[in-house]
């Protein structure tokens, strides 16, 4: 409670407020549009400097579209990102310059995030030429410091992306999202290509960053583990909304949405002695073009009752657990 409070005195790294993005589905020659992919459908959220915020769900549920629109990788459908008490959402290019180095991103794969023309000095260094931050020789020195805090060799620099591990150009990405000194790191899924004794690697290094830096993270990934070890909060999303928002232990030992449940009963449990009853979810997921009346989750959901079929809950306290969100007429 204390942590919560201290939360709201103080002003959000990032925010976003009713974040939509519909993607046009267009046929015929005159490629007119018929409908629309609710991709991302009125998700809010905030997080504080020196925090991580979790994001899971299903393949297609929208966790990545709302990292690119944290960004402004693709232009939202509305709603408005808070960055510093500013609205970049609406903001031109040249208006939004400025926060771009505030906001940087960690994609799911480093090899195909990675020039393979430019040498791994040359891709860290890119940023700080782009913004007008140092040239020549200060440069170089920058990106030896980015590439020893990493924890890669400054003799490195000269190699190319083909000569590096995956773990290690993963490191490189993560040098290049540093090398600007963001406030803001969307990790989209970024240990999810690399081995798992790598993948414990690299987000031990994202946690000591985080703590050497104040950084606030979104951290986009299918791994419940890895979102328990390193998240301080998860979202959980389902058809472009967010269903549940709590504190990690919460969100783990007592989940309020009947989706955060079934995702928590499918995560199997390495010892066999040890046996649990499966809240099994039938069906598969709804169309975002189609998407169902009411409760999007109420075609899947065992609990559905005919109020969940008409009207669509809103993301509100729960009646048992008053720090949770959930978004289910039932909680």
């Amino acid at each position: 409670m204390a942590e919560a409070a201290q939360k709201q005195q103080r002003t959000p790294a990032v925010e976003v407020v009713d974040l939509k993005k519909h993607f046009p589905v267009k046929k015929g020659l005159l490629r007119t549009t018929v409908g629309h992919v609710h991709a991302v459908d009125g998700v809010s959220f905030a997080i504080y400097q020196g925090e991580t915020l979790g994001l899971v769900g299903e393949s297609g549920c929208g966790k990545s579209t709302v990292g690119r629109l944290l960004l402004r990788l693709i232009e939202p459908s509305g709603g408005s990102i808070m960055v510093d008490g500013a609205d970049v959402s609406q903001m031109s290019k040249a208006e939004m310059r400025p926060y771009r180095r505030q906001m940087q991103i960690i994609f799911q794969d480093p090899f195909s995030s990675l020039n393979p023309r430019m040498s791994a000095g040359d891709i860290v260094g890119e940023p700080l030429m782009v913004h007008g931050l140092s040239r020549g020789q200060e440069r170089t020195e920058r990106v030896a410091q980015l590439f020893e805090r990493v924890g890669l060799r400054p003799a490195q620099m000269r190699n190319f992306p083909h000569e590096f591990s995956g773990g290690q150009r993963q490191r490189i990405c993560i040098a290049r999202a540093l090398a600007l000194g963001p406030k803001v790191i969307v990790g989209d899924e970024p240990v999810s290509a690399l081995d798992v004794s790598i993948q414990a690697q690299v987000i031990n290094l994202l946690m000591d960053l985080q703590r050497g830096s104040n950084l606030a993270y979104l951290f986009i990934s299918h791994n419940l583990a890895v979102v328990e070890h390193i998240s301080h909060r998860v979202a959980v999303m389902y058809l472009g909304r967010i269903v549940e928002l709590a504190e990690k232990k919460t969100i783990f030992t007592s989940p309020q949405h009947p989706y955060t449940e079934a995702l928590l009963a499918a995560v199997p449990v390495p010892d066999p002695a040890i046996k649990r009853a499966k809240r099994l979810v039938e069906g598969d997921v709804p169309s975002p073009v189609n998407r169902p009346t009411g409760c999007h989750f109420h075609t899947r959901c065992p609990y559905a009752i005919d109020r969940c079929k008409v009207e669509e809950p809103k993301l509100l306290p729960a009646k048992a657990a008053p720090d949770t969100l959930v978004a289910c007429h039932l909680r």
